[in-house]
């Protein structure tokens, strides 16, 4: 397919757009995997108790207006833009035969047709549908969570029987956003196979094949949604849920739609990839990103030493493997759904970013630190970590991590995600004092971070023992700029963290969608390894009195979930 470009336009540029939990950005990098500019458009979101909706027409707007000021911004003209790729979170969009809104909301706005990945509604569903012991289960941990789309539908169905019967098209959000641009409504392997239970290995003979045709969807299991009361979206060979599925990066119909073209402010015709849930490109923008020495020719095993941490709102916990390891509390094995042909492992924990925010926002001390902060034109991140290095000084602790030796965090606030897989595990701090002074909320601060690493170190021996053979991090994502967060996780899990040269993984793997589907490069892995590369590596502290400190402090972290399960079981047996 030969897009409209200009010859005298020497210039290639690759655009990436990553729909986020409260912003749509846009990012243009050139043939090197560099940042030319980017830019952000905030979208609304409604949020009551479980329950967080989106509007698709008002994403649609903010993609529009990210992608505008992007151009302006790096003064790249459509005609230099050759590609065009999408990640996004893997919220789920409901759309009639018009291609207009459907209303998930139980408030029968018309405008709220997105439930939001976030969004606890279907805890109730998810326990039913984990009963039905279906082999598909087996390919997400052995239950899926109430955060996949199979939840989310049933209870759709059993609450909201005038919106289920209007739909025409169920989409992840981010083949929404491909199907809006092209038209085509084939969906991604990627959100098939980590959300809605499809069986991607179905394809595995189909890996060479260069036409989407050959992609009819061939890994949906019918008995498993007839048994979970879903058979009608087995109607029509699955047109609700996908009838076509393609490998991330293949190119979408004709390419970029006139009308979004004139949206976007883009050349029509351009080449736009089938996308990737945001986490999945942020794997793709950052898992070649290791220092040369490390990037050997004969590295199809070396690429399965590593996880990529993509740490936001949520962090995601990303390791492929050449054989398929199944492993409890963990999902996956997911074929292709990042590297083709690699099977993807995923562990997450659900509130990170957002549990830091949350700690620091309800603490007495905040409203007075985010003022100070901006004062100084500084985050409040980077108060605090301030704050902890005096604090060091000050009570002459050899390391950092010691100031918490009497404060320990469970991070479970918004349930366990991996490796134990308990949506009603709760959060515990523990070490409470009378204290409401912002050096206490540098510590209450410190503690969280220390928490959400030992979650990760968790998930890392989890994986090990089950076959993995991890011992490379890669971070991307908003939290991996904050050096505290990182050093501490080194610390903790014991392995080096390597952070991309470019920060915005997410976008880079968004744009190298697009890039692939230009043609240009003859695989993903081969457009992932012109375009990654690496920047910082952060090494475990030597000291071994860190190491020892962390020991046991990690062995408190393991007793508080059993603590929890415990006194579950005794308030349980006085209700009974």
């Amino acid at each position: 397919m030969s897009s409209p470009a200009d010859p005298f336009s020497s210039r290639t540029v690759f655009l990436g757009v990553d729909v986020g939990t409260g912003s749509a950005r846009a990012g243009l990098f050139d043939e090197e995997g560099k940042l030319l500019g980017s830019s952000s458009s905030p979208i609304q979101i409604w949020k009551d108790g479980a329950f967080v909706e989106q509007s698709s027409t008002d994403i649609w707007l903010a993609v529009c207006a990210a992608v505008k000021a992007a151009c302006s911004k790096a003064e790249v003209a459509p005609i230099e833009v050759k590609s065009l790729g999408f990640a996004a979170t893997c919220s789920l969009v409901a759309v009639d035969s018009d291609n207009s809104p459907v209303s998930v909301s139980r408030s029968g706005d018309s405008r709220r047709n997105v439930i939001v990945w976030m969004d606890h509604r279907a805890v109730d569903q998810a326990e039913r549908i984990n009963k039905s012991n279906s082999p598909v289960l087996e390919y997400c941990g052995g239950a899926v969570s109430p955060e996949m789309q199979p939840p989310k539908l049933l209870w759709v169905k059993e609450n909201l029987q005038e919106s289920w019967s209007m739909v025409l098209r169920w989409m992840d959000l981010s083949d929404w956003l491909s199907y809006r641009a092209t038209g085509d409504d084939t969906r991604s392997l990627c959100t098939t196979v980590c959300k809605w239970t499809y069986l991607g290995h179905a394809h595995m003979q189909h890996i060479n094949d260069k036409v989407s045709r050959d992609m009819e969807a061939c890994g949906w299991d019918d008995e498993f949604w007839e048994e979970i009361g879903l058979g009608d979206l087995v109607e029509g060979h699955h047109a609700k849920i996908g009838r076509s599925v393609a490998f991330p990066g293949h190119p979408l119909g004709s390419g970029l739609t006139p009308t979004a073209a004139q949206e976007l402010g883009l050349m029509p015709g351009i080449p736009v990839g089938t996308s990737l849930i945001d986490a999945h490109a942020g794997g793709v923008g950052v898992i070649e990103s290791v220092p040369p020495s490390e990037a050997e020719e004969h590295d199809k095993e070396a690429i399965c030493n590593r996880m990529v941490l993509v740490c936001g709102t949520s962090t995601c916990h990303m390791a492929v493997s050449r054989s398929k390891l199944f492993i409890p509390g963990i999902w996956g094995p997911f074929w292709s759904a990042m590297v083709p042909e690699y099977w993807l492992t995923e562990g997450g924990q659900s509130a990170t970013g957002a549990l830091l925010d949350h700690i620091i926002e309800s603490h007495a001390a905040s409203i007075g630190l985010a003022n100070r902060a901006a004062s100084q034109n500084i985050s409040v991140f980077e108060l605090l970590n301030k704050l902890l290095e005096t604090l060091m000084i000050e009570q002459n602790q050899s390391f950092l991590g010691a100031l918490t030796e009497d404060l320990h965090v469970l991070p479970d606030f918004h349930g366990n995600r991996s490796p134990i897989a308990d949506p009603k595990a709760k959060g515990v701090i523990y070490g409470l004092t009378l204290d409401t002074s912002d050096k206490q909320l540098a510590l209450l601060y410190l503690a969280t971070v220390q928490g959400i690493a030992y979650g990760t170190r968790h998930i890392v021996e989890h994986c090990n023992t089950h076959g993995h053979q991890i011992n490379t991090l890669l971070a991307c994502g908003g939290l991996s700029k904050n050096h505290i967060y990182i050093q501490e996780h080194a610390d903790i899990i014991g392995c080096p963290i390597i952070l991309p040269r470019e920060s915005e993984s997410v976008l880079l793997g968004a744009a190298i969608l697009g890039a692939v589907a230009t043609k240009k490069y003859n695989s993903l892995r081969e457009a992932m390894k012109s375009l990654n590369a690496a920047g910082q590596v952060i090494h475990p502290s030597s000291d071994p009195k860190v190491k020892k400190y962390h020991e046991a402090k990690y062995k408190i972290f393991r007793g508080l979930y059993e603590q929890q399960l415990s006194n579950r079981s005794i308030m349980a047996q006085a209700l009974a």
